[in-house]
């Protein structure tokens, strides 16, 4: 399918690796040229090697912390006029209620819903002056469904969806559709993180751990990067105009839910 997308220009935040670099590459592939952001430089190149190689597709890389103003300043100029924005961080440490200090929410804060603001801010003036433009969030499944151990992920991430909720229909007028990604337990970094914490905690391997969680999971397996980026792909294309401040869940079914 062409989604009608080639020859955009995207800003895709965290692209190094992960959940990032899935959307990276599927923009990639349908002809979008990218301003790849990630604090690892080394990483990140490697990244953008492969994609350049694999696509052909023009891309500028900015190695640097996106959560502070002097980074966010430094993409923000590699990334003028672009199209498209993929807003992506890593998330939190996992804790409990009684672990978290009033500056461990104000770090959460500024990772997962102030700096994608800043960027949203920065960026979308000049997509609704030129009458089209795509911004995609990504959250995570606690916003539907809370986790308990990932308390300051959950609480950020759900200010920035109310936000979104009230921005997203303010610019749909002027051409730009927002919304956000839902990912749950996908095949990443993160997810080994995680499941190191759970085996660590109940004296199990590795491989108990990633098969308990599987097991939760309807889909009886965790996502990729490669579908995940697909569907980020197509809330960037041609088709999406009509999809206007939404939740997307890509979760296996794990969400439990009717709506």
């Amino acid at each position: 399918m062409d989604l009608g997308i080639r020859g955009k220009r995207a800003l895709v935040c965290a692209s190094s690796k992960g959940l990032g670099l899935g959307c990276a590459r599927a923009l990639a592939e349908a002809g979008v040229d990218l301003v790849m952001n990630a604090r690892g430089a080394e990483a990140l190149e490697a990244a953008a090697k492969a994609i350049r190689k694999d696509f052909g597709v023009t891309i500028v890389t900015v190695a640097t912390d996106v959560t502070t103003e002097e980074g966010r300043a430094l993409i923000l100029e590699a990334a003028t006029g672009v199209d498209i924005l993929v807003n992506n961080a890593g998330g939190p440490p996992p804790g409990m209620w009684s672990d978290w200090d009033r500056e461990d929410f104000i770090k959460a804060l500024d990772a997962n819903m102030l700096t994608p603001i800043a960027l949203i801010k920065a960026l979308v003036p000049g997509m609704m002056a030129r009458g089209w433009g795509r911004v995609v969030n990504i959250t995570s499944q606690s916003v539907k469904s809370p986790i308990a151990v990932l308390g300051l992920s959950n609480a950020a991430r759900a200010g920035l969806t109310g936000y979104v909720a009230g921005t997203s229909r303010q610019v749909a007028g002027r051409g730009v559709v927002m919304n956000n990604l839902l990912p749950g337990i996908h095949a990443t970094d993160r997810a080994i993180s995680l499941d190191n914490g759970v085996a660590a905690a109940q004296g199990i391997s590795l491989a108990d751990a990633k098969a308990r969680r599987c097991a939760t999971i309807p889909a009886g397996r965790y996502g990729t990067p490669e579908e995940f980026g697909a569907a980020c792909a197509f809330l960037c294309s041609q088709y999406a105009g009509f999809i206007i401040g939404q939740n997307l869940l890509l979760d296996g079914g794990a969400v439990n839910a009717t709506l």
